[in-house]
């Protein structure tokens, strides 16, 4: 493929190069589940590298659990697939007794999800949230901090942001879960979710980011800012999301 500009120079580390190609290979479908990989030869062959880094590169997509194999012989692509996340899926209020949407729809799919409650409390917000829930930079809001999983895995790192006014006396000000999930709770408040606007944009992981999520390796991370509208136009919520960019995939339909 050529490249967009012919000046362009990938500074990366060669074995960075080569796991981001076959990486993008494997993703693709072009190197399916159960096929091997090229052999060392031919990967030193098409990348101009050496054995080790060649190495270095598989070890990064086993890292990754993209692959399988051991030094010396064959490695073979793992069965994997990039979790498809609806986001229209979760917003509406769970019905009575229900659980939250989000777990739900992780045991449909043969999960088995938790969330874990990592902190409750009354924070200054970072500035995009604070301009998204219409406070001033020196104002603070109720944050409930949250990691999410799949059978034990660590898959999503969620901060929710609410109006003090709104949160005060209620329980989102309290450190314990939700039962239905926060978008119940806002409805049987009076508040209920009338629309909700999504911003996705790729980021490198911060530390907290990296360790929480227990990635493997340097990739991005997806990180969805969301804020909720309910009557009037009135911002209720407002979250930041980090997922893993290589387990994920967003998707969104239009009319």
């Amino acid at each position: 493929m050529p490249k967009a500009d012919e000046n362009a120079i990938d500074r990366r580390p060669l074995h960075q190069r080569i796991a981001a190609d076959l990486r993008d290979e494997i993703l693709a479908g072009d190197l399916a589940p159960g096929t091997a990989l090229p052999s060392t030869p031919r990967l030193k062959e098409r990348f101009d590298a050496s054995n080790a880094t060649v190495q270095k590169a598989l070890q990064v997509l086993k890292d990754e659990r993209l692959v399988v194999g051991r030094a010396g012989s064959a490695v073979t692509v793992r069965e994997h697939h990039q979790e498809i996340v609806r986001p229209a899926d979760f917003q509406l209020p769970a019905g009575p007794g229900e659980p939250y949407s989000w777990i739900t729809e992780a045991n449909r799919r043969g999960k088995r999800a938790g969330i874990r409650l990592l902190e409750v409390a009354e924070v200054r917000p970072p500035s995009d949230v604070a301009t998204l829930l219409e406070l001033t930079q020196a104002e603070t809001a109720m944050m409930r901090h949250q990691i999410l999983s799949h059978n034990g895995d660590p898959v999503e790192l969620v901060t929710c942001y609410y109006p003090l006014e709104l949160a005060r006396g209620t329980a989102l000000a309290e450190a314990r879960r939700i039962s239905g999930g926060t978008p119940t709770l806002l409805a049987g408040m009076g508040h209920p979710p009338l629309r909700t606007v999504d911003r996705v944009s790729a980021r490198v992981p911060t530390q907290q980011q990296y360790e929480a999520l227990r990635l493997p390796s340097d990739l991005p991370i997806l990180r969805t800012l969301r804020v909720v509208y309910s009557t009037g136009g009135r911002p209720i919520e407002a979250t930041v999301m980090a997922k893993a960019s290589h387990l994920y995939e967003l998707h969104y339909e239009f009319t």
